[in-house]
């Protein structure tokens, strides 16, 4: 059923994501025991290109079908036909530069294995218009379920082939299912009608919002790719595999906390496109409530980084526990700054957005090569945490005082209590220390609740706990 109630939707859309963080985490700990970390390197390497090419299977036509509320039925059709088009040419391409890329990192495997991807990105640039349709008619009951779905499909397949000993082939068939599984349930969840050619008049509706936000994406993905890219050629697919899990720790919070919301404000703030002052209300709700989450998160991932990282994944992942710490460090800049895109979309500022992510980008990418100087994976972690920290700064301003003419001193001064409950939290954590060695799980457990119960106790102090409790079970107002 539709629903254009911000917490409402999030609400459905968490139960699914929760359902299938837990799943996702029992699935990976099943897969790297089965696996070895070089399997997940070499599928770490392709991630890379994949990548690449799926934003230029969206070229942001997803975001602006979802923003521009005049589209016809026709500019769908003419739309989807395009999508076909470029989804076979995007996969010839991939396929024939597997060769390439193999010869590239001196690893003949590649090639079969982007040339069974090629089939995953085919899958994916068909699925861009009728994921937006989705999104747009807010079926997000639909996608809430469709999530938890494709995971128990894809990951019970996935175990199954490695544990039949297809190696990294039980990873690439596992991606290629999940693509294959959400495009049948979207299509068939909103038939979007298919030309029979592609209706330029009908991209042009949509060519100037999606082409800023294109070059956003693409200029994103090299920055948010640039340490697989090197690690992999420089040190090897082993240390890339270490550091592509502390990454993907990391990234589990930032994507399971903020991504049950940003992808439900786009097509509901989309509405009210004109009216700014209703936008950034109802934005400074979402980034109080991540900003509260994230101050404990980020102090007890660095502490408690070596218990989870033995609980998960096993000892011989040992050299991914400094990784987690130093980027568990940049957790709350992430939380927070990974709904800022869907603002800059939802007002349609999609130049600025490009602005934003360009300053980023170089950034990010001089961290990465500085870390790599200094030969360590170590080092581009904690390089990588210094660069997102950064760019935490530079989006607000762009965000809050350029497009939305605003003064980003009282956003800021709105956080300042989350940053007081983080450092009591860190404290904590800091005692937590003091204690005498006990089993794994129990360490674990323990820790949780020294920093837990002083993060509650924070709340109390700088008054935080009733407008957290507020922002979740409070009835939402209009």
């Amino acid at each position: 059923m539709a629903t254009s109630s911000i917490k409402k939707a999030v609400y459905l859309n968490a139960a699914a994501r929760y359902s299938t963080l837990v799943l996702r985490v029992l699935f990976n700990a099943a897969l790297a025991r089965i696996l070895v970390p070089e399997d997940f390197g070499i599928v770490a390497i392709t991630a890379v290109f994949t990548t690449f090419f799926s934003l230029l299977a969206d070229m942001g036509l997803g975001a602006g079908i979802i923003q521009n509320k005049e589209l016809t039925r026709d500019d769908i059709g003419g739309i989807f036909a395009f999508s076909l088009r470029l989804g076979l040419v995007l996969m010839g391409a991939f396929a024939l530069l597997s060769y390439p890329m193999a010869r590239f990192y001196g690893r003949p495997e590649l090639f079969p294995v982007g040339a069974l991807l090629s089939l995953q990105l085919f899958f994916n640039t068909l699925n861009v218009v009728p994921n937006a349709l989705l999104l747009k008619q807010k079926e997000f009951g639909k996608v809430a379920l469709r999530i938890l779905c494709a995971c128990v499909t894809s990951g019970v397949i996935g175990i199954l082939l490695a544990l039949a000993g297809l190696k990294y082939y039980a990873l690439v068939i596992q991606v290629i299912l999940d693509a294959a599984f959400i495009l049948g349930w979207n299509y068939f969840s909103t038939h979007p009608p298919l030309a029979q050619k592609p209706n330029w008049e009908s991209l042009n509706k949509i060519r100037s919002y999606s082409g800023y936000l294109f070059g956003f994406n693409l200029i994103n993905y090299f920055a948010r790719n640039t340490d697989n890219l090197l690690i992999g050629k420089v040190m090897g697919a082993a240390p890339l595999g270490f550091y592509d899990k502390a990454y993907k720790l990391m990234l589990y919070p930032v994507n399971n906390l903020t991504h049950v919301i940003t992808p439900v404000l786009h097509p509901i703030l989309s509405e009210h496109q004109t009216d700014k002052t209703y936008i950034y209300r109802k934005y400074l709700q979402v980034t109080k409530f991540l900003s509260l989450l994230g101050a404990f998160i980020t102090p007890f991932c660095w502490f408690a980084s070596d218990e989870i990282v033995r609980i998960l994944y096993g000892s011989k992942w040992l050299p991914a526990i400094p990784c987690l710490q130093w980027m568990a460090l940049a957790m709350w800049a992430q939380m927070i700054l990974s709904s800022s895109g869907t603002i800059f979309q939802s007002v349609g500022d999609t130049r600025r957005l490009l602005l934003s992510g360009s300053m980023n980008a170089v950034l990010v990418v001089a961290c990465i090569i500085i870390g790599l100087t200094q030969g360590s994976i170590v080092a581009v972690a904690r390089n990588v945490a210094i660069a997102y920290n950064l760019q935490f700064v530079a989006t607000f301003y762009i965000l809050v005082h350029m497009s939305l003419g605003l003064r980003c001193r009282d956003f800021l001064k709105s956080l300042l209590p989350d940053l007081a409950v983080m450092a009591t939290v860190a404290l904590a954590g800091w005692g937590s220390g003091w204690l005498p060695e006990l089993p794994l799980v129990l360490s674990f457990l323990a820790k949780a609740g020294i920093m837990g119960g002083a993060y509650v106790l924070a709340l109390v102090a700088t008054r935080q706990l009733k407008p957290l409790l507020n922002l979740v079970f409070k009835k939402e107002t209009t």
